[in-house]
């Protein structure tokens, strides 16, 4: 069993190897050689007799095939031995073709060679065509950015800046990218940025000269704006006059270009308004060349720097206006300085409104404006300072007339002007004041020259001469024979004329300030009053002060203001003639002409007061009294005849004055004298007088007695003007008499005879004659009746002592 087992193990590894060795062998049969050594290691690998029985099996496995050739060769042996024999009879036309090629081969390189050569030379051409072609077209390309740059050139040459930035942006944008390769081209585009940068220098260059153009022009400029302005104006008014007047068509038009007339003159009037029309249609263009402005604002928009451009143009214009507006320093000394200045300035904003309208956004309104702005504040500054200095009203006006047309014309441009009417306001004030300190010169020179005596008018042309210029109508002196007198001298009626003549100067002033009637009638009477109660008040004052004026002057004086003062309602009729402005009106201010004569009348009045009392005054200088003379010569004294004589002359010349004002010099004249009388005996300086000096005094005081009873001016009651001396009378009664004991039982009596006499005053003179009486008497104590006489007066000297006492103590 044992080794029936060990059999059958063994025949069945035996089984097993051979199964395994036919799976090499076909690996073998069917792998690459490559890869052949896997497989044989693995014959190795097996048992220690693998080997072998592998070996055995690969001899079998190729005598196998060996037998399946021999098969197979004998098989197709005849076909091979079939075909060896057809290979050798083709083998001799084999041989034979071969020739037949290879000469044939021969014959066609030879005819090939040819053939070849002349492809060769084809090729060539062909390759040049096509070099050519692409050359055309490379050029094609070229020769268009080519002519723009050799347009630009042109155009830079030609200083069409704004055209060769086109230009450069054409080249840039289409023509340089489609040749963007070549060199050149970048050469161009390079350059590009560098010329642009050459244009903006340019243009700026360009710029600041244009600038600077305008400053020069803007004098002209202004000229001519100013001028169109005042033409304008000037048409307006004579269209408005023309309506008012009923004619329904103007002369001119504004163009200039009049409608048809029919006669002559008037066609002639045309032509010329034409041609000076003409004239007007003269804008900043036609002045200025604003094309540098325009093309460097394009030139710097195409840039993309407009901005900076803008900033640049207004800087520099500011500081342009800031020059403008620098007045000279002379400038107010005449008319030309003003308008130069109001010129420049003018054509600075002129040229401005046009940069404004015809370019977009480089100035704005609000920047106009704000420059306005700025500019009013300045030109308001400097013309109030400049106009400060103008003392010559004609001046004056003519500043006015050039700040009109200078707010109208800018008005015309858009501009706010309501500032500048309201300074003319202010150099309405001080125009006023130059009128006042001119006429002030007037008046003082009439009243020089007037002779102050009334006017003589030989015949009637002389007289009608005369009320003609002053509103003077008397009927006694109309129907009195020639030759006569008018009342007042010539100073009146040219007083008048001058104040008819400085409303008119001011009315010069309120035309064209668009006010209504009532606010220039307001205006005129203002003026006028001014004119009335200070400055030609004023020099009646001063007239009326002056040392030389006497007293005929002073009485002439008087009756010319009391003719100025009935003068007065007519230069309100004359002003409201004027202004078609009722007197009645609720607003109208009156004229205070009234109160302005009467002031000077009341001061003139005084001054012959005054005057008569300096006068009386000069005569009592003359006085030479001995005061300690034993009697009286008998007669008055001399200067106090010849006082007398005077004031009698000189009331004589009152007879033309108001009754009360010759009563009232009369009255003061005697007051004064009386005054100056009693002063003179009770001087502190006088020491003694004699009982004889007293009745020399009394005679005196008899004769001012006597002249104020003559009633040297008509109208005093009774007695009243003796009253003036009725202190004197009483102290000479009393001393003449020397009746004390009436007077010292009879004192605070009402019903007293010296009630007049105060006790100091009498005591000082009794003092007087007490110490004349003891120097000239020294042996009068010896004598009975003296010693009584000088006790008496120590005794009344004692009285009158203690009433003074008594009235110092009361008081």
């Amino acid at each position: 069993c044992v080794a029936e087992s060990t059999t059958n193990m063994a025949d069945s590894e035996t089984l097993e190897s051979i199964t395994e060795h036919e799976r090499i062998l076909q690996e073998i049969e069917s792998t690459d050689t490559a890869c052949v050594g896997p497989t044989l290691r693995s014959v190795y690998d097996d048992q220690p007799n693998a080997h072998k029985r592998f070996m055995e099996k690969l001899d079998a496995r190729i005598r196998n095939h060996d037998r399946e050739i021999e098969k197979m060769c004998n098989f197709h042996h005849q076909g091979f031995v079939d075909a060896i024999t057809e290979l050798l009879k083709v083998r001799a036309d084999a041989e034979k073709l071969m020739g037949q090629v290879t000469d044939t081969n021969r014959r066609l390189q030879d005819a090939g060679r040819e053939v070849t050569a002349q492809t060769k030379e084809v090729i060539r051409c062909r390759v040049q065509q096509r070099n050519i072609a692409t050359t055309v077209e490379k050029l094609q390309l070229c020769i268009p950015v080519l002519e723009m740059y050799s347009k630009l050139k042109e155009q830079l040459d030609s200083k069409r800046y704004y055209a060769a930035l086109k230009t450069m942006e054409q080249l840039e944008n289409i023509y340089i990218p489609r040749v963007s390769q070549y060199r050149f081209c970048q050469i161009m585009a390079e350059t590009l940025p560098k010329l642009r940068e050459e244009i903006k220098e340019i243009s700026m260059s360009d710029l600041k000269d244009f600038l600077e153009s305008i400053r020069k022009h803007s004098d002209k400029i202004g000229e001519t704006a100013m001028k169109q302005a005042q033409q304008h104006r000037t048409f307006n008014s004579a269209v408005q006059k023309q309506a008012s007047a009923g004619y329904g068509k103007p002369v001119y038009m504004l163009n200039g270009k009049g409608p048809s007339q029919q006669n002559g003159t008037t066609s002639q009037e045309g032509v010329e308004e034409e041609e000076e029309t003409d004239e007007e249609v003269l804008t900043a263009q036609d002045l200025v060349d604003f094309s540098p402005v325009y093309r460097c604002l394009h030139i710097y928009t195409v840039l993309g720097d407009r901005e900076t451009f803008e900033n640049y143009y207004r800087k520099q214009r500011r500081k342009q206006a800031r020059l403008v507006l620098q007045p000279q320093s002379n400038m107010h000394e005449t008319v030309e300085g003003y308008r130069k200045y109001f010129n420049q300035i003018v054509g600075f904003f002129v040229v401005e409104d046009h940069i404004l309208h015809a370019t977009q956004g480089l100035v704005t309104r609000a920047y106009t404006d704000e420059l306005w702005n700025m500019a009013l504040s300045k030109i308001i500054a400097v013309l109030r300072t400049h106009s400060s200095y103008c003392n010559d009203p004609d001046l004056v006006l003519e500043l006015k007339n050039l700040i009109v047309i200078f707010a109208d014309t800018l008005q015309g441009y858009g501009f706010p002007v309501n500032r500048l009417f309201d300074l003319l306001f202010e150099i309405r004030d001080q125009y006023n004041e130059t009128l006042l300190k001119k006429w002030a010169l007037v008046f003082r020179e009439i009243f020089e020259q007037d002779n102050y005596s009334p006017i003589p008018v030989e015949n009637d042309e002389e007289y009608k001469s005369v009320i003609s210029r002053f509103p003077y109508h008397d009927a006694e002196i109309e129907k009195q024979q020639f030759p006569k007198k008018l009342p007042m001298s010539q100073s009146v009626p040219q007083i008048y004329i001058q104040v008819k003549e400085f409303i008119y100067a001011s009315l010069k002033f309120s035309e064209s300030l668009h006010r209504s009637s009532t606010e220039i009638d307001d205006m005129l009477r203002k003026s006028t009053n001014l004119l009335l109660t200070r400055t030609l008040s004023s020099c009646l004052q001063n007239l009326i002060k002056k040392p030389h004026i006497g007293l005929t002057e002073l009485v002439q004086i008087i009756i010319n203001t009391t003719h100025l003062e009935q003068a007065c309602k007519y230069l309100e009729d004359f002003i409201t003639n004027i202004t078609n402005v009722s007197p009645e009106t609720i607003h109208t201010t009156r004229l205070y002409g009234l109160s302005t004569f009467k002031d000077a009348r009341h001061a003139a009045e005084g001054e012959i007061y005054t005057k008569l009392n300096q006068k009386i005054d000069e005569f009592i200088q003359l006085a030479d009294y001995e005061w300690t003379m034993s009697e009286s010569d008998g007669r008055a004294s001399g200067y106090l005849m010849d006082l007398i004589n005077f004031l009698r002359s000189t009331f004589q010349v009152f007879t033309h004055l108001p009754g009360k004002v010759a009563q009232t010099a009369c009255m003061s004249a005697c007051k004064h004298l009386s005054t100056s009388l009693m002063q003179m005996l009770l001087d502190s300086e006088l020491k003694q007088i004699s009982m004889g000096a007293v009745q020399q005094f009394n005679l005196d005081v008899i004769q001012c007695e006597l002249f104020a009873s003559s009633e040297p001016v008509p109208g005093f009651q009774g007695d009243t003007l003796q009253l003036a001396f009725i202190d004197l009378r009483q102290l000479l009664d009393l001393f003449m008499v020397w009746d004390w004991s009436t007077y010292l039982a009879d004192y605070g009596q009402p019903t007293s005879k010296y009630l007049r006499v105060n006790p100091s005053t009498a005591l000082a003179l009794l003092e007087k004659m007490k110490d004349t009486s003891k120097k000239n008497n020294i042996f009068s104590q010896f004598r009975k009746n003296d010693r009584d006489k000088q006790k008496l007066i120590e005794t009344v000297v004692k009285q009158l002592r203690s009433l003074v006492n008594g009235m110092s103590q009361h008081a």
